[in-house]
């Protein structure tokens, strides 16, 4: 239960980041910049059709920081590229993480333009890391928004992930499971993500089995007596109307043996006129305890088509579309440094401006307890009434506490979406939530802003 999708030895943690970030840490070795900075993780702006996203992948952070180091065999690499000079790489060899952490909690809903993460270590630590930090949260948050969805468009069916086979890589797989876990799926057919994270397993059969069989009856038969308690058959081999006949008559067999048929599975076809043809066929029969699972190129949207037009399906299988987030594989988050050696510090590049400072993210809920609004705020301040959202999860490069399990990330984000209002959840176009900067944070805004500027020379001499 303890083990990571990221499984890259520690000797070699180090070298999972960009080539600029050890150029930049060895300039700052040589003009001996080692006090603390301050960096914070965001996005400015939402990926298609998305009002929210659901924090995911800050285990694999803590645990990489935890544990990077440049090992032997790393630091020898870098000295054959001719980039390092000797004293540098004497200095990574005895790195470690020793800043703190503020984050988000895995599971809890956030928004453009607020605080995810932040980092405070010595201005190094702190560079370095960059890469790998937005590699855990980018694409894990954005499989489990993907994954919430899927859940708030199935209004209350169930949602399993199949998507392992399609998955661009091993990691993406099992952090499907795992986010899509957070995100409010019942079960995984990844048994290796069910072994390694607790998540219950789920799985029917694939069409070559009914194929080795002479017929699809006989095929059934051997399944259901091979798993009599969770015997789940597939309709669509040959013909999904007669698949269905054929699964009646083993549903009936199997009762006279003191068993049930759990369900029967549709994998293409029009999922709305087959699931009708197959509801009545197994109703009929006296079956009406049998579910109907659908499989095979289904996401949130073709979810809310089926549910919205009353298709008596009972159980979406998700898989490569949203193990990919195909519509939105990718999210511009971004890592920025707001404080160096107690300085505020920002960028000013036109649409890229990061505000300065180390910050808190306040939110304020209604008088029904729904979602309000979020205040991005300096640490130091105190916003009566609204609730603090960064927790100190990291503290001298170690972890405050023990992680908190997939049913408590779960349960944070059940409580998050139910108090999210549901414009906002909309599959096509939602509002943006509203994010607003603190007075004090707008004042040092402009406050650095105008330092800057004051500094710059515009004469072209």
């Amino acid at each position: 239960m303890n083990q990571r999708a990221f499984h890259i030895t520690r000797a070699d943690l180090g070298l999972f980041t960009d080539l600029y970030e050890l150029t930049m840490a060895q300039t700052y070795f040589e003009w001996g910049m080692f006090a603390p900075a301050t960096f914070y993780l965001f996005f400015r702006s939402y990926p298609p059709n998305r009002g929210y996203m659901v924090c995911a992948g800050l285990e694999d952070v803590l645990d990489f920081l935890e544990g990077v180091s440049f090992g032997d065999g790393s630091r020898e690499y870098l000295r054959s590229t001719g980039m390092f000079t000797g004293d540098f790489l004497d200095f990574l060899g005895g790195l470690q993480f020793n800043g703190s952490v503020r984050a988000l909690p895995e599971g809890r809903i956030f928004f453009a333009n607020e605080p995810v993460l932040e980092v405070t270590a010595p201005m190094i630590e702190a560079q370095l890391v960059e890469t790998l930090i937005i590699n855990r949260l980018n694409f894990q948050s954005l499989q489990a928004t993907k994954a919430a969805r899927c859940v708030g468009a199935a209004r209350g069916r169930a949602v399993s992930d199949f998507g392992a086979r399609r998955a661009p890589g091993v990691d993406s797989a099992l952090t499907m499971a795992r986010s899509g876990f957070i995100s409010g799926f019942q079960s995984t057919s990844n048994v290796m993500a069910a072994r390694r994270y607790g998540i219950p397993p789920a799985g029917t059969m694939a069409h070559s089995m009914i194929t080795a069989f002479p017929t699809e009856l006989e095929a059934f038969r051997a399944y259901a007596a091979a798993f009599p308690q969770r015997t789940i058959l597939l309709l669509d081999t040959y013909d999904t109307v007669e698949g269905a006949h054929n699964a009646a008559q083993v549903g009936k067999e199997m009762e006279a043996q003191g068993h049930r048929l759990a369900g029967v599975r549709l994998d293409s076809g029009d999922y709305l006129d087959l699931s009708r043809q197959v509801r009545r066929i197994l109703d009929e029969a006296d079956l009406d305890y049998v579910r109907i699972v659908a499989s095979g190129g289904i996401d949130e949207y073709e979810i809310e088509r089926l549910v919205g037009e009353g298709a008596p399906i009972d159980i979406f299988g998700v898989g490569t579309r949203v193990t990919t987030s195909a519509d939105a594989p990718y999210c511009d988050m971004s890592y920025k440094l707001t404080c160096y050696d107690g300085r505020p510090v920002m960028k000013l590049s036109p649409d890229k401006v990061s505000p300065p400072g180390a910050k808190q993210v306040y939110r304020l809920r209604d008088s029904e307890g729904q979602f309000e609004r979020d205040v991005v705020a300096l640490l130091d301040e105190n916003l009566p009434g609204g609730e603090a959202l960064l927790e100190t999860v990291m503290d001298g490069g170690r972890k405050t506490g023990p992680c908190p399990s997939l049913a408590e990330m779960g349960e944070r984000f059940h409580q998050d979406f139910e108090r999210l209002g549901d414009h906002f959840k909309q599959l096509h176009n939602p509002p943006h939530y509203p994010v607003t900067f603190s007075s004090a944070l707008t004042r040092l805004t402009g406050e650095v802003q105008g330092q800057i500027l004051e500094n710059l020379d515009f004469s072209g001499d």
